[in-house]
């Protein structure tokens, strides 16, 4: 029962954290814009805010896709967790664990659940999983 669950499981919890992080670059873009992310970075003293802001911003949109599509789930995976770390650092660390006062217990789960998925497969429907099968010929152990 529980290995027919698991890949929906993956596959859910994939979409969810991909959707967050879209959803976070997207902002940067359209609601914030990068002006006012560069703005913010260069406030928070992230170093080369011009050429972070920018990138964070792209990372967010295509890692979310990443994640969503179950496409580079490694790379995706590890960068979006090293961005979490980044915002730790720079933005929550310094207000404690606790969410309700702006601390980094919601960015660490983001890491731990962007890393978890990438490193696992990513469930059903992942482009991963599916380019794995094509590449693995018939009969082959896997």
């Amino acid at each position: 029962m529980i290995d027919q669950a698991r890949p929906v499981a993956l596959l859910l919890a994939r979409v969810a954290l991909g959707v967050i992080f879209l959803v976070h670059g997207y902002q940067k873009f359209a609601v914030m814009g990068i002006g006012g992310a560069t703005k913010f970075f260069e406030s928070i003293g992230v170093p080369m805010a011009g050429v972070a802001a920018p990138a964070i911003a792209v990372l967010e949109v295509a890692g979310g896709l990443a994640l969503i599509l179950g496409a580079a789930l490694p790379i995706a995976g590890t960068l979006l967790a090293l961005d979490m770390i980044g915002a730790i650092v720079f933005v929550h660390g310094a207000n404690g664990f606790g969410a309700d006062k702006g601390g980094y217990e919601f960015v660490l789960s983001l890491a731990a659940g962007a890393l978890a998925v990438g490193f696992t497969g990513g469930g059903a429907l992942a482009v991963d999983t599916l380019l794995r099968r094509r590449r693995t010929p018939a009969g082959a152990a896997v």
